[in-house]
């Protein structure tokens, strides 16, 4: 696609990263604007925060900031605090578009609830959400990249001349680079020890290599139910979820809501919550994340209510083992689901209980997908 048909496209609404779906050149010119993007404090209110405050390359594309300890992002005035916990940005370029499946199931898209169809719609949220990046309005954004001489460059080159007087194509354009970045080998480089098992080049200890063997079973554990994609269990592309929703029952976070000040009586609903969707039976249902990179990106749950991964498996484990009546991390008998309706008992209660040293393994396993740059920060 020839440069002079840009602004021709742009008119009729289409999107420069569809004019350009097969330029190699343009999509690394365009992943480089979203590298720049995506570190850019300016484009929040305070001129505080940017995409990498709470998606850290060096913590997985998680959040690590001091205030985040409760499982919810800090926003950019600094005292908002949200209700949900920030997914890793890790592999989040393999999530298919936002969609329901013919079995009914609903599948794919960005945030915990969906209600981002495509990586490029998510990117396009946190400058305009209040308690995140707080600006209050697409114009305001785009009026923070044309301070930018080299962003007005950039934009013209790439999108054609006059792209930011063209607010909501200027602002597509914008969340479509940060969607290219986040596409990159950088955010998915298949680099784990679980990776370099499969190519031959590491070898896993006996401890990971049983919680290897639990996972992937179809007899011992639940794990793969939802957390395995391909259909080979030495897939070099797995990215541990299968995008789906499901209610696993995880409590609500009563300490981040003392802290954020919700309602006591508000019920976070999940993919009910979404726009989309208006079927109740969708109630207290999330998106499956992805494992890779887990143990270095806790919290865990959607809201962070778990803080340590070996408590995630034993909550699992509970399901199917009476004796595991406690939360290690409260000494309390676990709370009840948010949501008590729709529970994926199915998935839930499959398998036997599990010792301590199964859990043990499988966390063992679990920590060897965790990308080479982040294994230093391995307990």
């Amino acid at each position: 696609m020839k440069a002079k048909h840009l602004p021709l496209l742009l008119a009729l609404g289409l999107t420069a990263l569809t004019a350009h779906a097969k330029d190699p050149a343009f999509e690394e010119r365009q992943a480089q604007l979203g590298q720049q993007l995506f570190f850019d404090v300016s484009l929040s209110q305070n001129r505080s925060q940017s995409c990498a405050s709470c998606h850290s390359p060096a913590q997985g594309f998680s959040d690590n900031r001091p205030g985040t300890e409760l499982g919810a992002s800090l926003g950019d005035d600094g005292h908002s605090l949200g209700d949900r916990n920030a997914p890793t940005a890790s592999y989040a370029g393999f999530s298919p578009t936002f969609h329901r499946k013919a079995n009914g199931e609903w599948v794919g898209g960005q945030f915990w609830d969906g209600r981002a169809a495509t990586l490029s719609e998510q990117a396009g949220g946190p400058p305009l959400n209040p308690i995140e990046m707080g600006m209050p309005d697409k114009a305001s954004v785009i009026a923070r990249l044309k301070e930018n001489p080299e962003y007005v460059r950039q934009f013209n080159a790439l999108f054609g001349a006059g792209i930011l007087d063209r607010t909501e194509q200027a602002y597509t354009a914008m969340s479509d680079s940060l969607e290219a970045f986040e596409k990159t080998a950088l955010f998915a480089p298949f680099d784990s020890k679980y990776d370099r098992f499969l190519r031959g080049e590491a070898k896993l200890s006996d401890q990971e290599e049983l919680g290897r063997l639990l996972f992937f079973s179809q007899q011992f554990t639940n794990c793969n139910q939802c957390h395995q994609l391909r259909t080979s269990a030495r897939s070099r592309t797995e990215t541990f979820t299968n995008y789906q929703y499901r209610n696993i029952g995880t409590p609500a976070n009563r300490a981040l809501r003392t802290a954020n000040g919700t309602d006591t009586a508000h019920v976070d609903r999940g993919l009910l919550d979404n726009p989309a969707i208006n079927d109740p039976a969708q109630a207290g249902k999330f998106k499956t994340p992805t494992l890779r990179n887990v143990a270095v990106t806790g919290p865990y749950m959607h809201n962070g209510v778990f803080k340590d991964l070996r408590t995630v498996v034993l909550f699992y484990d509970k399901y199917n083992n009476p004796t595991r009546r406690h939360n290690p991390e409260t000494g309390r008998v676990w709370q009840a689901p948010e949501v008590a309706d729709n529970l994926a008992l199915t998935e839930l209660e499959q398998g036997p209980a599990l010792t301590d040293e199964r859990v043990d393994a499988l966390v063992a396993f679990l920590k060897t997908l965790t990308d080479q740059r982040y294994e230093h920060l391995l307990e």
